[in-house]
């Protein structure tokens, strides 16, 4: 399978929090499974560490290598999810989620996510 984690699922998993349900934690864990992260989520990730909205418990750049240091793949941003984006119904108003939803419908993935909100769009997801 393919997933695509949703920004929080991204820390809650490098951070080793426990709100991350073992079935997700498992999922992730699972290398035959082939997981994705989005540069939208660093981005998103970058801004909330400046704004103080977001403790990482480490520096931004430390928890940028782990990423790029792990089993992970990074997505960055293609013209087709910007297309998608400009055609998706307006339920969520968040921008970043929004652009993971375009980029998990155009990459054919399931998104891991808690957010009730991107749960409304038709697009595969776990939790």
């Amino acid at each position: 399978m393919r997933y695509l984690l949703d920004t929080h699922a991204v820390v809650w998993y490098v951070r080793k929090v426990p709100n991350l349900p073992s079935k997700v934690e498992e999922i992730i864990d699972d290398e035959s499974n082939r997981r994705y992260i989005s540069s939208t989520s660093l981005w998103e990730i970058a801004i909330k560490v400046n704004l103080d909205k977001l403790q990482l418990n480490s520096t931004f750049d430390e928890f940028l290598g782990v990423i790029r240091s792990s089993k992970f793949e990074i997505l960055q941003i293609r013209d087709e999810y910007l297309k998608r984006l400009s055609v998706l119904p307006f339920i969520h108003k968040d921008p970043f989620d929004r652009l993971l939803i375009s980029t998990a419908l155009v990459e054919n993935l399931t998104i891991i996510t808690a957010d009730e909100n991107v749960r409304k769009y038709s697009v595969p997801w776990v939790w």
